[in-house]
């Protein structure tokens, strides 16, 4: 975040824990997501009679998470906080007119005007990114396509080009740019590592883990950026905005500096001056919410000819299981969800994943960086399912949506394609990728019943949909 942003969100996190309080506590609520918890949820995204507004009713996408205590919500927030939009402003941040006072208004601004980002940052929980029916989040979707944009920068590190794009309520988000078209598969001979990372997928991937009723994907929407305005006219970036150029074509192009596909060969380029992409928002601010980055046990060797221990020692679970946080924690669970979540995308980059430090080991897995699925429509990558088939666990809750999900009435590719018809890019995927999720999920299912078929029901599915059992797993 912009440091005036990352004042707001201090101003925003309540009075330090220790000082002293002028009111008690249990007259001053926490604030957390406005989406109701057990009460009848609005309809979904796609309307009151939509495939999704059905599903989102079902008995299992209506379980409730654990009461939340202080220690359960990443941030503090009183209900009768206000910001003061002065204390936050910065002379670092372009000044917006009167157009752009969504945040910087005059006055105080209390808990239900602060802008969606910050409603999202303050919904995040010890069980999830979002709550089912957070009004916020369809809000901040919207945001992500249509806020007007301030400011962009090249995002350091990572192998492919990535910007980060500030807008006019101070919200930001990661920008993947259009590489590849909807039909175009990865070639047989690319490996993992060299893949292109593609903007659709970003999308489709929040979606997919909605539609799973993970929610540990932050959202994404996808855009047309207009390069000039947009982007080369905002950058204060100097070595971003000296690669912009004028094709042969006569379309804008530029392509910044990266590891892999960032020269003049790979440049991307507008027709004349448009480019799609996508917009991931933005996580807190480290530096108010750390996070711990975790190797995968399952991650790849990232090497043309070495394979990783997995790959060769059939009882490697039994290993994983024994070292911390999976001896003892939901976290192989955790683990198991992620799996199936990008074997169903075919995603094979998976070498790292989060957590926010605040909750411990007892917390879920964050899906960031979701790129590199969907590439593939016509193959499916038996070996992203191995730490399910090695492990053989699952959560009850997870298999019984899978099952669900496998059925005609609710299928996950009609699911899908409904719930990226809003976006303003669509259609997101090519029907093949879409018709891929239904295959897939088939070869899911199969894998939990050779593990039961094996080890048996108990063994294999771990009911977590008890509440004495949900109870002691928060504990």
């Amino acid at each position: 975040l912009p440091p005036a942003a990352e004042a707001a969100e201090r101003a925003l996190r309540g009075r330090d824990p220790g000082a002293r309080r002028p009111h008690d506590p249990a007259h001053r609520p926490l604030l957390r997501d406005p989406g109701p918890r057990q009460s009848e949820p609005p309809p979904g995204p796609g309307g009151d009679t939509s495939l999704l507004a059905r599903l989102f009713e079902h008995p299992l996408y209506r379980v409730a998470v654990p009461p939340l205590t202080e220690n359960d919500v990443l941030f503090n927030v009183n209900s009768d906080s206000r910001l003061s939009p002065k204390a936050v402003e910065s002379p670092d941040w372009p000044r917006v007119g009167a157009e752009g006072a969504e945040f910087l208004s005059t006055g105080e601004a209390a808990a239900d005007s602060y802008p969606n980002w910050l409603k999202f940052h303050i919904g995040i929980n010890r069980y999830e990114l979002y709550s089912r029916h957070n009004p916020a989040i369809e809000a901040l979707l919207h945001d992500l396509s249509s806020q007007r944009i301030t400011s962009v920068a090249m995002k350091s590190g990572g192998t492919q080009l990535k910007l980060i794009m500030t807008f006019q309520n101070y919200g930001q988000a990661l920008f993947k740019p259009m590489k590849q078209t909807r039909e175009q598969e990865t070639p047989p001979d690319f490996f993992y590592f060299s893949d292109y990372e593609r903007h659709n997928a970003e999308i489709a991937a929040f979606h997919l883990d909605r539609i799973l009723d993970f929610r540990r994907v932050p959202p994404v929407a996808g855009r047309m950026v207009n390069m000039t305005k947009e982007i080369r006219d905002v950058t204060r970036d100097k070595k971003l905005w000296r690669t912009f150029f004028i094709s042969p074509a006569n379309n804008i192009c530029f392509y910044g500096e990266c590891s892999y596909y960032c020269s003049t060969e790979h440049a991307l380029c507008g027709k004349p001056d448009q480019i799609e992409g996508s917009l991931a928002a933005f996580l807190p601010d480290l530096s108010l919410a750390k996070r711990k980055t975790w190797r995968n046990p399952w991650r790849r060797s990232y090497h043309k000819r070495k394979k990783a221990e997995w790959e060769v020692d059939p009882d490697y679970c039994e290993e994983v299981k024994q070292t911390p946080p999976y001896d003892s924690s939901h976290r192989i669970l955790d683990v198991m969800d992620m799996t199936i979540f990008d074997f169903l995308m075919g995603n094979m980059d998976r070498h790292h994943y989060e957590t926010f430090e605040k909750f411990g080991n007892e917390t879920f897995i964050i899906h960031l960086d979701n790129g590199r699925g969907f590439g593939k429509y016509s193959h499916d990558e038996l070996s992203i399912l191995v730490p399910l088939q090695q492990c053989c666990r699952i959560r009850k809750s997870t298999y019984l949506r899978l099952q669900l999900l496998a059925k005609e009435e609710y299928k996950l590719s009609l699911l899908m394609a409904e719930s990226l018809r809003g976006d303003q890019v669509a259609p997101v995927l090519y029907q093949p990728h879409l018709e891929a999720l239904d295959r897939r999920l088939r070869v899911v299912l199969q894998a939990v019943q050779d593990c039961v078929e094996r080890d048996g029901l108990r063994s294999v599915v771990e009911d977590d949909m008890d509440t004495e059992h949900r109870a002691a797993s928060a504990r």
